[in-house]
Order: C-alpha cells, then sequence, then structure tokens
C-alpha cells in the first residue's frame, strides 16, 4: 500500500466502481428501452395509416385507384413536424400515385393476407422509418395484389425518445444518490470499530504492555487476539531482559567490588610482596571479569530477535581441529589431556563459523574449570553430531535442564559464570540442532552433544 493511502478511499474507490458500471449500464437500457417504445408507438402510427391508405384503393378503369382522405396522413403529423410520404405501387412494382417514389422492400412475401414490413432507410439524404403493407383487392372478379409504402422521418420518434430517457435518468439519477449516500454511511460504519481500535492503541501509555480489552467485529478481534499475543511475548522478552540485566549487573558488581576492595587493601601496605599478590589477584579477577563481559555480550547478541546472521557450508571436522589447536597450549600447561576424534569423511552442516567455535570454546573452558582431565572432541556423520567429552564430576541428571539457565552454576562457588552452557543452548537452537547431556563413556564425566539434523538451517 503506498504512503499516504486510505483505506477508507479504497473501500470508496472498489465499491464504486461497480456501481458506476452498474449506473451506465443502466443509462444505457434506459436510452433502449425508451427508443424502442418509441418506435413501438410511431410504428402502430405507420401501422393505421398504412390500414386507412389500402382500404382507399379500388380498381377503376382497368387500374388502380386511390382517393386519399386527408386523416389517412394527419394521424402521422405530430408537434415534431415530420416529413411524411406514401406511395402506391402495383404488382410489378410500377409506382401509381402519391407523394414520393419510396424504396421497395426485399424481404419475403406472404400470398395471404396483409403483410406489414417496418425498417429505416437512408432516402434522399434522410433518415427515414417506413412501413410497407403488401395487400391485394378482394372482388369476385380480380385479386390485384399491391403495396402501400408510407414513410416519416424520425424527428417525432427521437422526441419521444428523449423524452423517455430524461423521465428514466430522472429515476436513475436519484436510485444513484440514495445508493452512495448509503454506501458513504456503510463504510463510515464499518471503519468504525478500526478507528475506535486505533485510537484505543494511540491512548496507551508507551511503557505498558498490558493485553487490549475492546469490543471489536470477529475480524478485528482476531486482530485485537494477534496484538494481545505479541504484547505477551513483548512482557515477557522484557521480563527476561530486567531478570538478565539484575543477574549481569550482580554478577559484575562481585568482581569489580572485588578489585576496588583488593585495591584499598594493597594501598594500605608498604610491602612489595602484598603489593605483588594484590596485584595477582586483580589480573585473575579482571581475567574473569573480561570472560564474563564477553559472555553477557555473546549471549545478548544470541538472543537478539532480530539479528539473522547468514548460514554458510561448514566441516564440523574442521570446527573441532581448530578448538583443539586453540586450546591446546593452555590444557597442556594445567596437566589436562585434550584430544579429538573426527569422522572419517566430512561431516557438512550449513553453520555461522563464529557461534560454533564460541560454543566449544565455551564446552572446553567448563570441562577445565569443573575439574576434566581428559577432554575429547568428537564428531559423527550420520546424523551430523559435534561433542565434547569430560572426565570430570559431571551433571546429576536431576540439575540438567537448571543448568542451562543463565548464572546457574553446576557446582555451589564455582569459578564460573554459570553462562557458558545456556550460550552453548542458544547457539544449537539458532541452528536447528538438540543439545543433549548424557554420562560419560565409563559412568563418569559429562558428554554434551550437539545433534544437527540432516539437513540443518
Amino acid at each position: 500500500m503506498k504512503r499516504g493511502d486510505s483505506l477508507y478511499r479504497r473501500l470508496l474507490a472498489w465499491l464504486l466502481l461497480p456501481l458506476l458500471a452498474l449506473g451506465g449500464l443502466m443509462v444505457f437500457q434506459a436510452w433502449v428501452d425508451a427508443r424502442h417504445t418509441a418506435d413501438r408507438a410511431f410504428d402502430r402510427l405507420l401501422e393505421a395509416a398504412s390500414l386507412a391508405i389500402a382500404e382507399q384503393v379500388q380498381w377503376q378503369d382497368d387500374r388502380l385507384w386511390l382517393d386519399l382522405p386527408p386523416a389517412a396522413l394527419d394521424m402521422l403529423a405530430t408537434d415534431a413536424e415530420e416529413r411524411v410520404f406514401y406511395s402506391l405501387v402495383d404488382r410489378d412494382g410500377r409506382f401509381i400515385t402519391g407523394n414520393a417514389e419510396l424504396p421497395g422492400d426485399e424481404r419475403g412475401d406472404s400470398e395471404s393476407g396483409d403483410t406489414l414490413l417496418y425498417r429505416n432507410v437512408e432516402w434522399q439524404g434522410m433518415t427515414l422509418r417506413q412501413g410497407v403493407r403488401r395487400s391485394r383487392l378482394e372482388d369476385w372478379r380480380l385479386r390485384e395484389r399491391f403495396e402501400i409504402r408510407v414513410a416519416h422521418s424520425r424527428e417525432g420518434r427521437d422526441a419521444l425518445t428523449h423524452e423517455l430517457l430524461r423521465a428514466n435518468l430522472a429515476y436513475i439519477l436519484a436510485m444513484a444518490l440514495v445508493a452512495v449516500v448509503v454506501l458513504l454511511v456503510a463504510i463510515r460504519s464499518a471503519l468504525r470499530p478500526l478507528t475506535r481500535l486505533r485510537r484505543a492503541i494511540r491512548a496507551r501509555d508507551p511503557r505498558t504492555l498490558a493485553p487490549l480489552d475492546l469490543p471489536l467485529p470477529r475480524e478485528l478481534a482476531e486482530l485485537r487476539e494477534t496484538l494481545n499475543e505479541l504484547l505477551a511475548r513483548m512482557r515477557r522478552v522484557r521480563a527476561n531482559q530486567e531478570r538478565f540485566i539484575g543477574d549481569a549487573s550482580h554478577q559484575l558488581r562481585t568482581p569489580l567490588a572485588g578489585l576496588s576492595a583488593r585495591a584499598e587493601l594493597a594501598l594500605r601496605h608498604d610491602d612489595p610482596t602484598r603489593w605483588r599478590d594484590a596485584l595477582s589477584a586483580m589480573q585473575a579477577t579482571s581475567a574473569r571479569t573480561a570472560r564474563l563481559a564477553m559472555q553477557l555480550l555473546s549471549l545478548t547478541r544470541l538472543d537478539n530477535p532480530e539479528y539473522r546472521p547468514e548460514l554458510t557450508p561448514l566441516d564440523l571436522n574442521d570446527l573441532a581441529r581448530q578448538a583443539v589447536r586453540d586450546h591446546w597450549a593452555v590444557c597442556h600447561r594445567q596437566g589436562i589431556d585434550l584430544g579429538v576424534e573426527c569422522a572419517s569423511r566430512p561431516v557438512r552442516i550449513q553453520g555461522i563459523d563464529w557461534q560454533l567455535q564460541e560454543a566449544l570454546n565455551n564446552l572446553i573452558d567448563n570441562a577445565c574449570r569443573y575439574g576434566g582431565r581428559r577432554i575429547t572432541l568428537r564428531t559423527h556423520a550420520r546424523p551430523p553430531i559435534l561433542e565434547v567429552e569430560d572426565d570430570g564430576p559431571g551433571i546429576p541428571e536431576s540439575r540438567r535442564l537448571l543448568v542451562l539457565r543463565p548464572f546457574h552454576r553446576g557446582e555451589e562457588g564455582g569459578e564460573g559464570s554459570g553462562l557458558g552452557l545456556a550460550i552453548v543452548d542458544s547457539i544449537a537452537r539458532a541452528h536447528g540442532a538438540r543439545l543433549e547431556l548424557t554420562q560419560g563413556t565409563d559412568g563418569q564425566g559429562l558428554i554434551v552433544r550437539l545433534r544437527f539434523s540432516e539437513e540443518s538451517p
């Protein structure tokens, strides 16, 4: 819909167009009916005039003879002052008498009784309505056939047609006016609930997400329910955001307060050894805080419904090998055995490189923080699977759903931020994969598995 377009104008246009077309058809039909009525009325006059003339035809002196009374042609005279013509023609088509030699009619003849034919003719530069009566003398001595041709110009017919058309147009215009008024009232009445809905939405406080409670017709009630569903989702999103902001502020406030306390305590001493210990503690705290901030940014970006990066073809084997290369040095210094077991052939999916790398980083970091001494990355081809197994304490089955929530730690007092598995879960959902937490192969430890569909999104 174009900018500035109006639903009222669109409805009015789409409803008026058929009315205008119907009005045009009615006007055309009124003109056809008026012309037909005028022709029928004047054709009756032609019929009467030709009959009056035919009754005066006689046989005299071995030929046809006509004594035309004035009344025979006077009946064709109207206020329009038409020109009237007539002629008598014998059976051979010879002109006998009349005030004009009118053309004949080549249409079929009748052997018995009178035949009356009507037609419009162009004659001497004039448009005439002609009636041809084919008759015969009925006498005991002879049966002579003849034609009476009568014609008059169309002034009277046209005047009557226009008069009848004007009367019909007045009736049609009155109906059209009533129809337009009713249409305008009907459209305004039908759109009034939409106006009430618009005003109700405009009058709302922008900060409120309460559902709309407004009586509306069925079609607009569906729109109201859709808006209420959207508001409900926005309430859930806002509640999640408020809870996340509260948790994040709490998680960041604690290490920042620790940094401030460490610095204040170090400033009270003159011993360089105390300063070194304080700086070491502050460095570890700042590293954890930086890691927490990065995880918070990742989780916020993953939970943004407007963020839709483009998926590209990936090989899970390459991702697993790259993750091992990135973490091998750190794990080696901590005495952790980090390895990878890849499928024998490429494991292709459609995904986002940095997100899956972030998921592996979080899983390896979690395994290191919670006591894993042996960490193995594996891939499987059918269906595509990426998993990380460690031999740490694992997670009880009753708490496996809880650890997917942000800021929920697997162990009370642990060093982690409680965001690692929440980030992995968000990445799995973004890839249409299912996140599974199961016990290790030897009955201890934890396996975190991302099971992708055969046709990943």
